[in-house]
């Protein structure tokens, strides 16, 4: 029998579990099923005990998390029988699946995302510019942020690094990438959050592009 797992934070939990969303999606060759992207809360729970061995409190309690954050969508669907006696009863069935906004937590934004400052007035805070995944940042950190993304895609290529440990650095860059679309970024969450990257992607085939983004990130809070 599998232990409980009592190692993650509730953060880490929540990312693993929507990534086990996002690649039930990837590999669905139907909406519903048992190749379906969406899945039961029976089915959910199976596949997390399995890869984590979460307990049900923690995924329930996670899960409710990304559904209020409108990163997991739930479905439910309805219908009916009858008993033999003749009595028509009500049946629900409830799926879960990974939204657009999960996917985009996952893959960072494209060509589909919707404008992050739809309903503000850009040119009142500063110029904004779109850069290639798809981040709007403020353009004079434009540079720094097309850095930030190639880090991202290297990070997400290599194969010296566990889906996890991708998945906190990605989501750290993330995170530096929303400080630039600021006129004034916060240098103390870049810095702490620059310093998370470096120890986490400190692998061979990651050096040469940790040591080229590193200045650009540095003079941010220096």
């Amino acid at each position: 029998m599998k232990k409980v797992d009592n190692k993650h934070s509730n953060d880490e939990i929540r990312e693993l579990i929507l990534q086990f969303f996002y690649e039930r999606a990837s590999k669905a060759t139907s909406l519903r099923g048992k190749k379906g992207s969406s899945i039961k809360m029976k089915d959910i729970k199976a596949g997390l005990k399995a890869l984590h061995s979460f307990n049900d409190s923690q995924i329930v309690s996670n899960l409710t998390y990304l559904l209020s954050q409108d990163w997991v969508q739930e479905e439910i669907e309805k219908k009916s029988f009858t008993t033999p006696k003749g009595v028509l009863m009500p049946s629900e069935t409830h799926y879960y699946s990974i939204t657009a906004a999960g996917t985009d937590k996952i893959e960072g934004p494209g060509r589909f995302t919707p404008k992050r400052f739809s309903g503000i007035n850009i040119e009142a805070v500063g110029s904004v510019v779109t850069i290639g995944d798809g981040n709007q940042i403020n353009v004079k950190f434009k540079e720094t942020a097309q850095k930030l993304s190639e880090l991202r895609n290297a990070v997400t290529q290599t194969n010296e690094l566990n889906d996890e440990v991708k998945l906190d650095i990605v989501t750290d860059i993330d995170s530096i990438q929303d400080q630039l679309a600021k006129p004034n970024p916060n240098k103390t969450v870049i810095e702490t959050l620059w310093s998370g990257i470096e120890k986490g992607a400190a692998v061979a085939t990651l050096a040469e592009i940790i040591h080229k983004v590193a200045p650009y990130i540095i003079a941010l809070f220096s």
